[in-house]
């Protein structure tokens, strides 16, 4: 896909990334799939950037005013992901966002691996 086609919020994304690794893009879930180096750490949904958390990591995001991403169901039902919003300081320049994507790359790291 080229990157004219993404919405703002994805190629500002890939931009405070840009010293992670190789990044791709997918569409998913109505939103965006952010991979580095084939790792699934952070999704764009809602024009809204959030970054994989896991047991470990949630109490980071969560203790500074993050939110995790919630998924509406048509059928009534709601989810909560395990993906956090970042601290606006964060989303201002890669070096602030540089730790976050880094935990969110450890957390995907230690989630266990579907099999193929």
């Amino acid at each position: 896909m080229a990157e004219r086609e993404l919405p703002v919020i994805v190629r500002y994304a890939l931009e405070l990334f840009a010293s992670l690794g190789a990044l791709r893009v997918r569409a998913m879930f109505g939103g965006w799939g952010i991979y580095c180096d084939d790792v699934f750490f952070a999704i764009v949904a809602k024009d809204v950037l959030y970054l994989k958390a896991d047991a470990q990591s949630a109490a980071t995001f969560e203790a500074v005013g993050g939110e995790p991403l919630r998924i509406s169901y048509k059928d009534g039902r709601n989810e909560t992901m395990n993906y956090w919003t970042v601290p606006e300081e964060a989303m201002e320049s890669a070096q602030e966002m540089l730790p976050w994507a880094r935990a969110a790359l450890a957390a995907a790291a230690r989630a266990p691996q579907k099999k193929k």
